[in-house]
């Protein structure tokens, strides 16, 4: 039943309800902060942003998108781990920036420094090659952002996209093997 709630508020939302945006929350408020929590676990480990905050940027954001014909829960999750995504990458090109001296900070000397900077250029690396790959095949490059940085299921992923688990399992196998080629140059 909550998966129809969620459908039936997504839609009144499309009609620009803002109380279906309230209510929306609540009811996928837990599975936002697994994606978040997903994300977050393979990030620099002074990162700044905590799940409950990824999550709130990524709604206000997704709140503010009129473009978007809501379909349905898996549909929503999708647009939010894309969200998500996008907010971490520009965090990690924010943080490289401020390293390579835009911002002038006093630090003082931490073995952890190399090893962030490093996490976030790999992030950089990363998006760079699915960006690359979405120009070649969006699907897989949504296929990666579900499972890897989402941490969707094979079934979630197809749901969201609309395709079958074992095309999803496909893709992903091929898709693993070409960025891995990308990212080992």
């Amino acid at each position: 039943m909550a998966e129809q709630n969620v459908t039936d508020l997504l839609l009144k939302f499309n009609g620009k309800n803002d109380a279906a945006a309230d209510e929306l929350l609540p009811l996928i408020y837990n599975e936002l902060k697994r994606i978040a929590s997903n994300y977050l676990r393979r990030e620099r480990s002074d990162h700044t942003l905590q799940p409950t905050a990824l999550v709130h940027e990524a709604y206000m954001k997704m709140i503010d998108i009129t473009q978007v014909n809501w379909q349905n829960k898996a549909h929503f999750l999708g647009v939010a781990a894309n969200q998500m995504r996008r907010i971490l990458v520009d965090y990690a090109r924010q943080h490289n920036a401020e390293k390579r001296g835009g911002e002038f900070h006093i630090m003082t000397l931490n073995e952890d420094i190399d090893k962030a900077v490093e996490q976030s250029t790999e992030l950089i690396a990363l998006d760079d090659a699915l960006n690359e790959l979405a120009k070649m095949d969006e699907v897989k490059a949504r296929i990666v952002e579900l499972r890897y940085f989402g941490g969707l299921t094979v079934e979630e992923t197809a749901e969201v996209l609309g395709v079958a688990p074992i095309t999803i399992k496909r893709h992903w196998r091929m898709t693993k093997a070409w960025l891995y080629g990308q990212l080992a140059k």
